[in-house]
C-alpha cells in the first residue's frame, strides 16, 4: 500500500499534509492521520481487527457500492501489511 495512506487505519492522506499526524514535538509524521496518531502517540489502543471494525463503515461510505462485508475483508488482506501492523 502507498505511503500516502494511513498506515493504521487506511484513509488516504492526500499530498497537502492536513490529514497527517503529529510527533510529541508538533512535527509532522507522514505515515499516519491525526486521528490515528497524535503528538508521539496513537489516539486509540486496539489491534488491527478492532481496526478494521471502526473502519468499515467509514470505507464502505467513502465507496459507493462497496457494503460493509466486502469492505471487511477489503481490509482483512491489506492492514496486515499497513506499517503499525506488521509483525
Amino acid at each position: 500500500m502507498e505511503s500516502n495512506y494511513c498506515q493504521s487505519c487506511a484513509m488516504p492522506l492526500g499530498d497537502a499534509g492536513e490529514l497527517y499526524g503529529t510527533e510529541a514535538d508538533g512535527g509532522k509524521n507522514e505515515l499516519y492521520c491525526k486521528y490515528c496518531y497524535e503528538a508521539g502517540a496513537f489516539t486509540v489502543d486496539c489491534s488491527m481487527e478492532e481496526m478494521i471494525e471502526i473502519s468499515v463503515s467509514h470505507m464502505a461510505d467513502m465507496y459507493p457500492g462497496i457494503d460493509q462485508e466486502e469492505a471487511r475483508k477489503s481490509m482483512q488482506s491489506y492492514f496486515p501489511d499497513l506499517a503499525r501492523w506488521k509483525n
